[in-house]
């Protein structure tokens, strides 16, 4: 009878020595919710990465954290009724991060952002600018003959310049001083709007110039620049946020790795465990 009750007492010690270790397709579990691997394989196709390319341990470590924690806020997002039960975790974040800015781009601040970087809101002189670009003299003195008898310049560009925007008949869009060559600054800057150059030889070709606008130099508004304004803010605003909102999941919900079913070898930042 006491070798019975001693066995008896082993093996009752030995059944609360941990969880049981849970299916080898579960890599984690989530504020309750057990995580497959296949959830994440296709995390990793949304972001066209190849779980068997290669990558090293330290990189799909890193992934596997950012695939954890965007789980966490995606959890939150439907625990506080931000998004329903079938949204993404992108849209999860998405929706969390435009909640959040939101507060932070008043008028206030976009003006504070406005007087700080003045600079960016002058405007220097720019003219819409089109060109024919050919390779040698003899097409360029045709282009430039054909201008001359009154061929509108676009046609031109289209049937015998080579360069890229040929198609859009020469149009290069609004350019400043100094988005030019300063070769070719005072030959273009120096045209009336509707008029061409001569012809401009260089290493690689012939150049022919046509200014079809021009802008002078000005200060832009604030209430002009406000929605470029409030885009750059977004911009980097959304980086703090979404680091805070890690934060906060992490801090609301646990996380247990089962890192003997994940097939690298994870060093990561959230608990990790051999069994559930």
């Amino acid at each position: 009878m006491r070798v019975a009750g001693s066995l008896l007492l082993v093996l009752s010690l030995t059944s609360g020595c941990g969880d049981e270790l849970p299916p080898p397709d579960i890599v984690a579990r989530v504020a309750g919710t057990q995580i497959e691997l296949t959830s994440f394989e296709s995390y990793l196709e949304q972001s066209s990465i190849d779980l068997d390319a290669g990558l090293d341990d330290r990189v799909l470590t890193e992934i596997f954290d950012e695939f954890l924690d965007e789980t966490l806020v995606l959890t939150m997002a439907v625990d506080d009724g931000v998004v329903p039960a079938d949204a993404s975790r992108w849209e999860a974040l998405e929706s969390l991060i435009r909640t959040r800015v939101a507060d932070v781009l008043t008028d206030e601040r976009v003006l504070l952002y406005y007087r700080s970087n003045s600079e960016r809101f002058n405007r220097p002189e720019r003219v819409r600018l089109s060109q024919i670009l050919v390779g040698d003299r003899g097409s360029a003195e045709r282009a430039h003959e054909e201008l001359k008898s009154g061929v509108p310049f676009a046609e031109v560009a289209r049937r015998l310049s080579t360069e890229p925007a040929a198609a859009l008949g020469g149009d290069q869009g609004f350019l400043g001083r100094d988005d030019l060559p300063p070769t070719f600054v005072e030959t273009i800057f120096g045209l009336e709007v509707g008029e061409f150059s001569d012809i401009v030889a260089v290493d690689y070709g012939f150049h022919i110039f046509q200014v079809t606008d021009r802008r002078p130099a000005e200060v832009v508004p604030v209430d002009q620049a406000a929605v470029e304004i409030r885009e750059q803010l977004r911009r980097t605003e959304s980086a703090e946020i979404r680091a805070q909102l890690v934060e906060e999941a992490r801090g609301r919900y646990n996380t247990v790795v089962y890192a003997s079913n994940l097939p690298f070898h994870y060093r990561g930042s959230h608990s990790s465990s051999s069994g559930g």
